[in-house]
């Protein structure tokens, strides 16, 4: 009994000592290098076990392994025997142990870690610190876009650790933090330098469709298009190219955003100071179209100076037409000078007021009464629209188509483009407006008919037809209609059927309306004037004599006559 008690306490003595002595399998011991052959160092870690590690497990990334027999190193165990009896252990899994307890006292320092890029990858590339491998994205190596990486290769330099998760054994650095926190110190020394309204020279680094960006050794500040010339600028690169050497103006500086506002053109003498003298109020100038819109074109007269035609100043004649069908981008034009606003830098010009008004050509060569010949452009409830020379038109109004027809007929009788005649009958320069007549160069037969003739007159008319509701009578060519009413003074004779086409009649003109071109005709009207004027001449209501009577002295007296 006593014999098996010393066997249990000696197998639990000997199991406690391998617990102690043996290290743990994924720890990281200290060994010593014995030999090196094959490309392998053999390492004791003692413990009576021995291990190979390759030689290139010992180089830093682009350079030779440094290691010799007796120095002592690092080495991480994985198991303590494999199948031949060695121990497993590796010094690059070490260096990364050591590696990530020392980045994740960087990180929380916020401090920077050295490392060197030895890889490509997708997206960026890979980045050993020291024992561990890091993922540099291609957005964070350089400030700018970086098209080879060679240079970058294997060349120790500092990083920022951005993010890391050592259970999965994810590290995210930067190089571009370090370069931006360089940048930025020497942004502000450089700046600290500058004041606004300092000429300085620069290298223009890039250029934009708004502008420049030029480098003022370490800081680059911004050349907009608009102070770059006093003159017109489409496009920076039309005065600037990539690498050029210019003077340039400290506009402005903000201190908090560290952004340059520069100018090359404040550098030249200001055209608008003398815009006044060389172009005076009236004056007509040779100018250069630089833009059209939809309401103008800009001329430039000169370097710097630029004014606006505006599209009611750019033809007599097209009012409703974009400018670009009246002028062409370069085209060089006559304008004259209608208004400058120095103050706002404006010029208004006129590009009509050098040519004549065609209404007063018009009027000029054609006074009222001269015959034209024209196309009609457009017929419109109210007339005619006549095209006349230099692009002007001319108005026939419905009254002034015929002597015979209503406005409203007549204008049935023409169409677009029909080529008619018609007399000036009156030119408004200042309205733009030409007035003409077509039935000015026709005869006014009703005027000519009624020539004498008055409301009250008594004329004698030929019947040409007879109808329900009257009687048509005709005078020297022109027809009227004499209403039944208007037949006869007694209601019994106001019949049309007494009448005859042929026969004669006798009436009194009740109106002459030269616009419907008509006589107002009554019978009845002429009965009651001859009645009254018998019995003012032979008797009255008082003297006890019948109208039989008084009308038949009417007519001896007549006959005695």
């Amino acid at each position: 009994m006593c014999a098996k008690a010393t066997m249990e306490e000696f197998e639990a003595l000997l199991k406690e000592s391998f617990e102690i002595d043996t290290p743990e399998e994924g720890s990281v011991v200290k060994g010593k290098v014995i030999a090196i052959e094959a490309g392998q160092a053999i390492i004791d870690v003692g413990y009576k076990m021995e291990g190979r590690v390759d030689l290139k497990e010992f180089a830093n990334p682009g350079e030779q392994a440094e290691i010799a027999v007796g120095d002592e190193v690092e080495v991480y165990l994985d198991r303590v025997e494999n199948v031949r009896g060695e121990a497993v252990i590796s010094r690059e899994k070490a260096r990364r142990e050591e590696a990530w307890d020392r980045l994740e006292k960087a990180y929380a320092a916020e401090e920077r870690v050295d490392g060197a890029i030895f890889g490509r990858v997708k997206g960026g590339f890979t980045v050993d610190l020291g024992g561990a491998v890091a993922f540099l994205p291609g957005s964070q190596v350089d400030v700018r876009p970086v098209r080879d990486a060679g240079p970058l290769m294997g060349m120790k330099q500092p990083f920022q650790i951005l993010k890391m998760d050592r259970r999965r054994g994810n590290i995210v650095v930067s190089r571009r933090a370090i370069l931006e926190e360089s940048r930025a110190e020497q942004r502000a020394e450089v700046i600290g330098n500058l004041s606004e309204g300092q000429t300085v020279d620069g290298v223009v680094k890039n250029i934009t469709e708004y502008g420049a960006f030029v480098d003022l050794g370490g800081v680059d500040g911004l050349l907009h298009v608009t102070d770059m010339a006093w003159r017109r600028v489409n496009h920076p690169n039309e005065i600037l190219s990539i690498g050029e050497t210019v003077k340039v103006q400290v506009i402005k500086i903000n201190k908090e955003t560290h952004r340059i506002s520069l100018g090359m053109k404040q550098l030249q003498s200001d055209p608008w100071d003398s815009v006044e003298q060389k172009f005076a109020l009236g004056s007509v100038h040779k100018g250069r179209v630089t833009n059209i819109t939809d309401y103008g074109a800009f001329v430039e007269l000169e370097a710097g100076v630029e004014g606006l035609v505006h599209v009611s100043e750019m033809s007599w004649t097209k009012k409703n037409v974009h400018p670009g069908k009246i002028v062409s981008t370069s085209q060089e034009v006559d304008v004259m000078v209608l208004e400058i606003d120095t103050a706002k830098r404006r010029v208004s010009l006129g590009l009509k007021q050098t040519m004549r008004n065609p209404w007063e050509v018009f009027s000029e060569t054609h006074p009222v009464g001269t015959e034209i010949e024209g196309e009609v452009k457009n017929i419109t409830e109210f007339g005619l629209f006549i095209g006349l020379e230099n692009d002007i038109d001319g108005m026939v109004h419905l009254s002034d188509l015929s002597w015979e027809q209503r406005g409203e007929d007549a204008i049935q009788n023409y169409r677009k483009g029909d080529v008619v005649k018609a007399a000036v009958t009156e030119v408004d320069v200042e309205k733009e407006r030409i007035s003409l007549s077509v039935k000015a160069l026709g005869e006014d037969t009703f005027s000519d008919a009624v020539d004498g003739v008055k409301r009250g007159s008594v004329i004698t008319t030929t019947v040409t037809a007879i109808e329900d509701g009257g009687i048509e009578v005709e005078y020297n060519g022109m027809k009227s209609f004499i209403r039944r009413s208007d037949l006869a003074r007694d209601r019994a004779d106001q019949r049309p059927e007494r009448f005859q086409v042929g026969d004669h009649v006798d009436a009194r003109v009740t109106n002459v309306d030269s616009k419907t071109r008509r006589l107002g005709l009554s019978i009845k009207a002429r009965e009651i004037a001859e009645e009254k004027e018998a019995v003012e001449q032979y008797g009255s209501s008082d003297s006890g004599a019948s109208l039989g009577d008084i009308l038949g002295a009417a007519l001896k007296g007549s006959g005695d006559k």
